[in-house]
C-alpha cells in the first residue's frame, strides 16, 4: 500500500488543544459542545480553528500552519478567547486537564457522525470510557525516508513529555495513584498506544496495508498511536501530552516537542545514527511516567542506565538550547524548568484536593481558574 508523505520544506508547527466543558455550579461535564461551536465559529477568522470531538463535552482548538512556538500559542490564545466568550454565553466553563476528577462516563453523549458511531460500535465499553483530553503537536519533516527513524528515537523522550504534562490523577471521584490516568486509559483502544518501531517507510506502508486488508482500520487516521506520522500534512504528530490548563505550560511543551523533532531530524540528515531503545524499555518508561510523573526514574538507553526524569530534563534543556535559539523558542524552552519547579498539573490538583479535604469541585474550580487567568494575562 503506497502512502505518500507530503514533506514540509520547513519545520512548521501545528497544535491541537482539547478542552472539556463543565457546569458552573456542579462542575460536572456538560454536553454543550454543539452550542459553543455554533456561537464561536462565525467569530473566528477560520472556522476550521474549532472542532467538535468524539463526545459532546469536548471542543478542540486547532492552529493554522505556524513557524514558531510563539505564533502557535498566540493563535491558540486568540481562538480560546473567542471560545471562552461563547462558553460564557452558554453558561459553561472550559477545563484544561487530562481527565475530569469525578464525572461519570455513562452520562456523556456521543457527537453525531458515522466515524464516531463506528468507533463506539467496535470498542464498546472502552470507547465510552474515553473521558480524556490531550494536546497534539505536529512538526513538519522534509523527507519521508527519515520519518520512521525520527519517530523511533523520539520515543526515548516519551516519559519526559508525559511527566511534564501529566494532569489526570483523578478519575470517577478517586485518586488513581497515577500522575496520568489518561495515558493508560487511551491505550485500551485497539489501534492506540505506543507505535511500532519501523526502520523504513516501506515497513510502515506494509503495516497500514495489513490493517486495512483485515478491517482493523478503514483509513490511516484511525491509527491512533501516541506518536504517528501524518502523511497528508507532512508532519510527525506527537500525541503524548495530557490536557493543559495554562498558556505557559502549553508553550513549554510545544517548544520541547519542536526542538526534539528538529534536532533528531537534523542529526539524522547529517549522517548520525539516532539513539533508540528496545520496545520493552519504551513501554516501561511510559508506565513509570504515567505512575510517578516528575518523580519517575526512567530508563535512558539500551544499556539499561536509569536516572530521575527531572535530572535528565535539566541536561536535555541545555543540549537543546542552540536548537531553540534557531527556532525562536528559547524563552518557551527555558520555561520547561518552571513546570518542574512550580509543580505539574497533577501535583497542583492533588494539592487542592488535600487542602480542601477532598473537595473535587474545588479541584475543577482551580483548573478552570488557571485557564481563565492564563488567557486574561496573555502569557
Amino acid at each position: 500500500m503506497r502512502i505518500d508523505f507530503h514533506g514540509s520544506p520547513r519545520p512548521t508547527l501545528g497544535v491541537e488543544w482539547e478542552l472539556a466543558l463543565v457546569d458552573r455550579t456542579s462542575r460536572d461535564l456538560v454536553n454543550d459542545a454543539a452550542a459553543v461551536v455554533e456561537l464561536a465559529r462565525p467569530r473566528l477568522p477560520d472556522p476550521e480553528r474549532l472542532h467538535e470531538e468524539l463526545l459532546r463535552n469536548t471542543v478542540e482548538l486547532v492552529t493554522g500552519v505556524c513557524d514558531t512556538v510563539g505564533e502557535a500559542v498566540a493563535d491558540l490564545r486568540a481562538s480560546a478567547l473567542v471560545v471562552a466568550a461563547a462558553a460564557d454565553e452558554v453558561g459553561v466553563d472550559l477545563l484544561g486537564s487530562g481527565t475530569h476528577p469525578f464525572a461519570s462516563w455513562s452520562t456523556q453523549q456521543l457527537t453525531e457522525g458515522h466515524r464516531y458511531a463506528e468507533l463506539i460500535n467496535r470498542t464498546q465499553w472502552w470507547g465510552r470510557q474515553m473521558l480524556i483530553w490531550g494536546v497534539h503537536v505536529h512538526v513538519g519533516l522534509p523527507e519521508r525516508s527519515r520519518v520512521m527513524a525520527v519517530m523511533s528515537s523520539l520515543l526515548t523522550y516519551y516519559p519526559h513529555l508525559l511527566a511534564l504534562s501529566a494532569s489526570s490523577p483523578l478519575w470517577a471521584g478517586l485518586d488513581t495513584g497515577y500522575a496520568s490516568t489518561r495515558a493508560l486509559m487511551f491505550q485500551q483502544l485497539p489501534t492506540a498506544g505506543l507505535p511500532f518501531q519501523f526502520s523504513r517507510w516501506e515497513e510502515f506502508e506494509a503495516f497500514v496495508g495489513d490493517q486495512v486488508t483485515t478491517g482493523v482500520v478503514d483509513e490511516i487516521n484511525e491509527i491512533r498511536w501516541d506518536v504517528r506520522p501524518a502523511p497528508h500534512l507532512g508532519t510527525l504528530e506527537n500525541r503524548v501530552c495530557d490536557g493543559v490548563s495554562t498558556l505557559p505550560e502549553l508553550g513549554a511543551l510545544v517548544a520541547l516537542v519542536h526542538c526534539l523533532v528538529v534536532d533528531l531530524d537534523e542529526r539524522l540528515a547529517a549522517g548520525e545514527e539516532l539513539p533508540t531503545m528496545p520496545p520493552w524499555h519504551v513501554q516501561e518508561n511510559k508506565w513509570r511516567a504515567a505512575r510517578y510523573g516528575l518523580d519517575a526514574i526512567v530508563i535512558l538507553d539500551d544499556r539499561c542506565r536509569e536516572r530521575l526524569v527531572t535530572d535528565d530534563l535539566h541536561d536535555l534543556l541545555e543540549r537543546l538550547a542552540p536548537v531553540a535559539a534557531r527556532l525562536g523558542c528559547s524563552d518557551e524552552l527555558r520555561s520547561v524548568a518552571d513546570v518542574v519547579s512550580s509543580g505539574a498539573s497533577y501535583q497542583r490538583q492533588r494539592a487542592v484536593a488535600e487542602e480542601s479535604g477532598g473537595d473535587l469541585v474545588a479541584v475543577v474550580d482551580a483548573v478552570v481558574r488557571e485557564l481563565r487567568e492564563s488567557l486574561a494575562g496573555g502569557v
